[in-house]
């Protein structure tokens, strides 16, 4: 007997070798996961670097995904397709061909050296906050509540809608 597919939203990012592609491939790997349904997407959006400014814009999404994958089996499948897009960890917050995060999964509250969910910087983060709200506008991020005060509190981070979702 199976077991009730899990909810997890994926942060998606990119800022090198043609963005909007990077996201829409990766749109389309997460399709493709083992046990896995793409849900629903976000929007596209452009915001300006963050931490290291001395790069280019990085266009951001969010992905709805049920899976039945656990949470360290989904980490590695994202760490996996980063990998077949060239991703390279020079430092923190270095320009990527693509970053995939785990930003929740169902309720769970969870954190070891590899993985924290909720994501930890999530919240801060309009880049993050807005397509997840676009897709999930009621969602109770555990441990913080409702997304719209948490992105309320991120209105100075500018953000720029540049493509529906496909």
């Amino acid at each position: 007997m199976h077991k009730k597919p899990s909810q997890a939203f994926i942060a998606l990012g990119s800022n090198l070798e043609n963005p909007v592609f990077q996201i829409q491939q990766a749109f389309d790997e997460l399709k493709r996961l083992p046990g896995t349904r793409l849900i629903s997407c976000s929007s596209l959006y452009r915001s300006a670097p963050v931490g290291r400014l001395d790069q280019p814009d990085f266009i951001n999404a969010v992905a709805l995904i049920e899976t039945q994958l656990a949470p360290h089996d989904l980490l590695n499948a994202l760490l996996a397709i980063e990998q077949c897009h060239g991703r390279i960890r020079e430092s923190l917050n270095a320009p990527r061909t693509l970053d995939l995060d785990v930003l929740l999964y169902d309720a769970l509250q969870y954190q070891d050296t590899h993985l924290t969910i909720p994501h930890p910087r999530m919240t801060q983060r309009a880049f993050v906050l807005k397509p997840l709200f676009e897709i999930a506008p009621d969602y109770d991020i555990p441990g913080h509540g409702p997304i719209a005060p948490l992105l309320a509190a991120c209105h100075e981070q500018q953000l720029e809608q540049i493509k529906e979702s496909p």
